[in-house]
């Protein structure tokens, strides 16, 4: 096994792919910026290096400035984590050029399936089912509409390289074509560098379900089944789950074939995610391929009892799979919850800052996957994920109420988080009852209503933690000096009753 990897990445999966080097018995090495100069990472890794200023550009996306980190550090590989340079095909290259393994796929598989043209063309080769549109490339506004004439409107216009919902755009009406295929393009260069965008069947009210899947580099393929990703807003995932609501063990089986499928004809390896849209029908078409460790991975660990990182270093260092797909169990429910840098009062503006308290949730069947701590400074540089909550329970009622309760455990002050609205979407009828489609956010998000009593909730349960805590340390030191006064105790007492 590896001696030493570089995680060229920060945050919470920077922390997650770190602990897996610890239990593994791995040296490990890790990057920071100016604005992460006391990150929670830096301060988890055997190694540390400054790679540059705060703004990505200048620092986690510099290939040549990692790659000399590496060398200097004797790192023998690189876990990309996901996000920067995950699925960056230079950098994979880069990597294999000077002789460091790139922990996730080669760098031709990730070429290929990064242009979801070219990637939608060999799925159909494959006989993987694909969501109807053009053939290639839409290079004007006669190319659309012989498109249109032949599948029918709504469509989706898309850029052919990048993703997180950029270079899209919806087109309901003729009329709208011309704009939609300016906006989409000019977006997709300005992120991409990429102006080609083609079209795509626009689907009403779909579910979006995704396969994890593991490949070595042997021809060995398995499946770790479904999460459930239709918790989104402006194509950005919120809330997954596994298993899905809508899933039944017929559709399991043939989307998980699919799914293999997809690999095989890609000549993919490593840990993956192959997306797919279901229909009202429950008809299945492939979206896309993740090419990279999906933030979503531990819904996965938690009903599978995978540790899909650990997996990944044994697959890179050229062991064979030890799974196959008999192996492979659900076992119970999951629930994730990213919690973000956001106020989902203010229309999700982002909320920077420093934290100036911080109580996490804890108990039975609940993992937090975090990368900051008490007095933190949030910066203003990168993506608003600072955490993700996940839960476990042996059916998806008891998941629920599991994720309820430590939602409201869960206190961040000092910023605004995405925390009020994961209790509310968990207390929504229809999340409940399962009965949600990726338009789920823009259907409710209008009538939500931030109530004071789930700010109340929590600010109970810190005061609680909080005194219990100071309970315990004036017991531990019997200390006069330490002791809580009576008449401060009483007041929250009393404070305790009334609410």
């Amino acid at each position: 096994m590896f001696k030493k990897i570089l995680i060229a990445n920060r945050g919470e999966i920077a922390v997650r792919v770190l602990r897996a080097c610890r239990e593994m018995g791995i040296k490990s090495v890790t990057v920071y910026s100016d604005a992460d100069r006391t990150a929670l990472h830096t301060r988890y890794a055997d190694e540390v290096y400054y790679i540059g200023p705060s703004p990505s550009i200048e620092s986690y996306l510099r290939i040549e400035k990692i790659i000399d980190v590496a060398k200097k550090s004797g790192a023998e590989a690189i876990h990309p984590g996901y996000g920067f340079l995950s699925e960056n095909t230079e950098f994979a290259k880069a990597c294999e050029d000077a002789g460091i393994t790139f922990i996730g796929p080669n760098s031709k598989a990730i070429e290929l399936l990064g242009d979801k043209i070219a990637s939608k063309i060999t799925m159909v080769k494959a006989g993987v089912p694909v969501i109807p549109g053009s053939e290639g490339a839409v290079k004007d506004e006669s190319e659309a509409f012989k498109v249109i004439e032949k599948i029918g409107l709504p469509v989706l216009i898309k850029a052919a390289g990048g993703g997180g919902g950029k270079g899209m755009r919806v087109v309901r009406d003729k009329k709208e074509l011309a704009t939609a295929i300016r906006q989409a393009s000019g977006e997709a260069q300005s992120a991409f560098g990429n102006p080609t965008i083609f079209i795509e069947k626009f689907l009403e009210q779909p579910r979006h379900i995704e396969y994890q899947i593991l490949a070595d580099n042997y021809g060995n393929v398995v499946h770790l089944c479904e999460r459930e990703c239709s918790i989104q807003r402006r194509h950005q995932k919120l809330i997954e789950e596994s298993p899905s609501p809508i899933m039944t063990p017929d559709l399991r089986e043939k989307m998980g074939e699919a799914a293999k499928k997809a690999v095989r004809a890609s000549g993919y390896n490593n840990a993956g995610t192959v997306e797919f849209m279901v229909d009202k029908d429950r008809n299945f078409y492939f979206l896309e391929m993740n090419t990279r460790l999906q933030v979503e991975h531990p819904v996965t660990e938690l009903v599978t009892g995978i540790d899909i990182v650990k997996e990944q270093f044994k697959i890179a260092y050229g062991e064979k799979l030890s799974l196959k797909q008999e192996d492979i169990k659900l076992n119970g429910s999951a629930i994730e919850c990213r919690i973000t840098a956001e106020d989902p009062e203010n229309n999700f503006a982002p909320s920077t800052g420093k934290i100036t308290e911080l109580i996490e949730p804890g108990g039975i069947g609940v993992r937090l996957d975090s990368g900051i701590y008490e007095g933190f400074e949030v910066p203003i540089y990168y993506d608003p994920l600072i955490a993700k909550l996940l839960v476990w329970a042996p059916t998806r009622k008891e998941a629920i109420e599991r994720m309820k309760r430590a939602l409201r455990e869960y206190t961040i002050r000092g910023i605004k988080t995405s925390i009020p609205f994961h209790l509310l979407v968990m207390q929504n009828p229809q999340f409940v009852a399962g009965e949600y489609d990726t338009t789920f956010i823009d259907r409710i998000l209008g009538k939500i209503e931030y109530k004071k009593e789930n700010y109340e909730i929590a600010a109970i349960a810190a005061l609680i933690t909080k005194t219990l805590q100071e309970q315990k340390a004036s017991v531990a030191t019997k200390s006069t000096k330490q002791t809580i006064s009576p008449w401060k105790l009483a007041a929250r007492q009393s404070m305790l009753r009334k609410m």
